[in-house]
């Protein structure tokens, strides 16, 4: 049993590993703030995952919960930073409207009512028929 355990621990551990390099990798190389958030949350939270995996493999089962509370915290902020960062790029132009394919945000500041510096209402169906 100890031999299958150190196998699994030989494969996770690298490859969180990987997934943690890739996403730093991604910060550093990507053009804009949308796809520096995906690497940013997505690889790197794969990445620790795996490590945390991996340690739980190799450790007492008492210790488990504690890595399964590091897991779900790291589940539960990431989303909500990645969330908050990427509206705060929005809100303050430091993302590129141009690349987004539909930009719903905007729709929807637009019918609340709140203005964004330096950007156009966007054109709605229902205006095109005015």
């Amino acid at each position: 049993m100890t031999t299958v355990l150190n196998a699994v621990t030989a494969v996770l551990f690298p490859a969180g590993a990987a997934f943690c390099l890739l996403g730093a990798l991604g910060l550093l190389r990507f053009p804009d703030t949308t796809s520096r958030l995906h690497a940013a949350a997505k690889a790197q939270t794969l990445g620790l995952l795996l490590v945390l995996v991996g340690a739980a493999a190799q450790m007492p089962g008492r210790h488990a919960p504690v890595l399964l509370l590091v897991a779900l915290f790291q589940l539960f902020t990431a989303p909500i930073s990645s969330q908050i960062i990427g509206r705060t790029a929005y809100r303050t132009a430091g993302l590129d409207r141009d690349l987004l394919l539909r930009d719903e945000l905007a729709d929807r500041l637009v019918r609340d009512g709140i203005p964004l510096p330096g950007h156009d209402r966007p054109q709605r169906d229902d205006d095109a028929e005015r």
